[in-house]
């Protein structure tokens, strides 16, 4: 893969929560000699659990730490960074990540959302799927993000293995304009 302008050394990827940011998001590092980073690991091993967070200091807390946590990440360089379903849904943290980044997002259907994040745990500990049907709560918040993740160049991953999506990401970086 040709090597990156200086301003463009990360990867970071973006989309709903089951779409395959870490999963595909590691492989890519590997692949590419680059360091992964999963921006909610790093906040869970500074301030503990999410759902935690959440009920303690509210989405609004949450996502001030997201803020803080995109700014130290953004003078980091050879990252491919997975973060938060809604971490570049904010202008400041798509400021920060996407002056060194390449920032794609990562899409799936709401059937498939489903089917992995409930392989991955309890839906309990999806704060942002809490109630009755957490399907339609995925169509609701896909519905509602649906205009802050069209910013960026999409990858849809369903139906896709892990090796297969690290491919597409691959091959989306290397042809993007400002890819020497």
């Amino acid at each position: 893969m040709p090597s990156p302008e200086p301003d463009k050394t990360n990867i970071v990827l973006t989309g709903f929560m089951g779409t395959g940011k870490t999963t595909a998001g590691r492989l890519v590092a590997e692949k590419l000699g680059l360091d992964f980073v999963d921006t909610d690991a790093i906040i869970e091993s500074r301030h503990g659990p999410i759902p935690e967070i959440f009920r303690a200091q509210g989405e609004a807390g949450f996502r001030a730490i997201e803020r803080a946590l995109a700014r130290e990440l953004a003078d980091r360089h050879g990252l491919v960074i997975s973060t938060g379903g809604r971490m570049m849904l904010d202008a400041e943290n798509v400021a920060s990540l996407g002056h060194r980044g390449h920032i794609i997002c990562l899409v799936a259907t709401p059937e498939e959302i489903l089917r992995r994040v409930s392989a991955d745990g309890p839906l309990a500990d999806r704060p942002m799927l809490s109630g009755s049907d957490p399907r339609q709560r995925i169509v609701e918040l896909l519905t509602e993000r649906g205009p802050g993740y069209g910013r960026f160049p999409q990858l849809v991953t369903s139906g896709l293995s892990p090796e297969a999506v690290a491919r597409e990401l691959i091959d989306l970086v290397s042809s993007d304009p400002f890819v020497d």
